[in-house]
């Protein structure tokens, strides 16, 4: 697997001048992934809170939790069918119409679950619809990520991947605490039932004004200089899946392991935590969201740091050390889970500085081993396939071992993560990640 700085950052000779500003390219990376991030954690947060009454009432309370969980976990399984046909056209095409495509499609399915019915007015249609826009919802993101960050990485200037590779990473934080914060307001000035009525919809809906934001600076940028220059040279194939997984199955399986524990760590952090939160220590739901708003922030601090190191030090070594971190910290999982707030953020602090380390570097190593023809749809492939293998199933794994053996097999579950990724990390050769 060819992650390495020295092939990613070689001298392209004649490549075509930049025309984006450093301004302009880290904007539209930035706004485009921070939009499709609060879309999907929007859901996050409502699949904790409101979908198990209203989209599964017929359940005893921790089956309803883990059917929404399901609906959940199905955007991650819709990932890697978005990277392959926006990948395609991204390839084929040109980034820039690419990412306006996969913006207007997570968009507008997160938009149409703020109008759908509840089960209570269409009986088991309800669930099944949203599960569908939940698709809609995965298909769209996986365009959008590898997208966004090649928009970034190959406008940058050379040395300079690592940095630039990082702002799109920061749409993940930025969405985190927009959607939390988003909600924790509505909890504050309304009621439960109100929420559960009609204020739940809010956010859902209130994504029209991000969707206008994001085609906004979208659609002012030009094409990078990288898929420039492959127009130029006539490098592109005719269909980049093809000579992906004929000539690429290293990387994408290299890669796919190597983004495991990004993904196991973050949403234990965030989707697990916060349904532990409420439904085990039984924190109010607004101390739960504050809790995770603290984790965002933290999380943000941590992803320029983690671009900073790599700068200086190289990426393999700053993803090396952060992995045995990360499976230091899965042994304080049964420590810091307890029902004490003070602990609980300790864990949530902890572990969020860890995923901004890690998840600040992902995009630029997962990016690096492609050619420029069959970038997109290699690097958003390898990306998605890391979502379902770690992150799709995660709160729903995540509380059946809490449910039926404890926290401390939580832990052992980031640990388990943690050990491929170093695995993988080791097997991809010094220098090459």
């Amino acid at each position: 697997m060819s992650l390495s700085d020295a092939a990613y950052d070689a001298p392209r000779a004649g490549a075509t001048p930049a025309l984006n500003s450093p301004a302009k390219v880290l904007t539209a990376s930035l706004v485009g992934t921070t939009i499709e991030f609060f879309d999907f954690y929007v859901y996050a947060t409502a699949a904790v809170l409101v979908f198990p009454t209203l989209f599964f009432p017929n359940s005893d309370p921790m089956t309803a939790l883990l059917a929404s969980f399901a609906t959940f976990s199905i955007a991650f399984f819709a990932r890697p069918f978005g990277a392959l046909v926006f990948g395609h056209f991204g390839d084929r095409i040109g980034r820039k119409a690419t990412l306006v495509a996969a913006l207007l499609t997570m968009g507008i399915s997160t938009v149409v679950i703020g109008f759908l019915p509840s089960y209570e007015s269409i009986g088991v249609i309800a669930p099944l619809l949203l599960a569908l826009c939940r698709f809609g919802q995965g298909f769209g993101l996986g365009g959008e990520w590898g997208g966004a960050v090649l928009m970034a990485t190959e406008n940058a200037p050379e040395g300079k991947k690592n940095w630039y590779g990082m702002f799109p990473q920061l749409g993940a934080p930025l969405g985190l605490f927009l959607s939390s914060g988003l909600f924790w307001i509505l909890l504050h000035f309304m009621s439960e039932e109100a929420l559960l009525s009609w204020g739940w919809r809010i956010p859902f809906i209130s994504s029209l004004l991000l969707i206008a934001v994001g085609l906004w600076v979208r659609l002012s940028i030009t094409e990078t200089p990288d898929f420039q220059k492959a127009i130029d040279n006539e490098e592109r194939v005719a269909v980049p899946a093809v000579e992906l997984f004929k000539n690429h199955k290293v990387s994408i399986l290299l890669g796919t392991f190597v983004a495991l524990a990004t993904f196991v760590l973050f949403y234990i952090c965030t989707a697990y935590l916060l349904s532990y939160n409420v439904k085990v220590v039984k924190i109010p739901f607004t101390d739960a969201l504050a809790i995770q708003i603290w984790g965002s922030v933290v999380f943000g601090a941590f992803i320029p740091l983690a671009g900073k190191l790599a700068e200086r030090f190289g990426r393999r070594q700053i993803l090396t050390l952060t992995t045995v971190l990360i499976g230091v910290f899965s042994f304080l999982v049964p420590v810091l889970m307890v029902e004490n707030e003070m602990r609980i953020m300790g864990f949530v602090t902890l572990g969020m500085a860890l995923m901004g380390m890690t998840y600040g570097l992902i995009g630029t190593a997962l990016a690096a081993p492609f050619p420029t023809r069959v970038r997109y749809t290699g690097s958003s492939i390898t990306f998605n396939f890391a979502g379902i293998f770690g992150a799709s199933l995660a709160p729903y794994i995540a509380t059946w071992l809490q449910s039926n053996y404890g926290l401390a097999y939580v832990g052992y579950y980031v640990l388990f993560a943690a050990a491929v990724t170093l695995l993988c990390i080791f097997a991809s050769g010094k220098g090459k990640v």
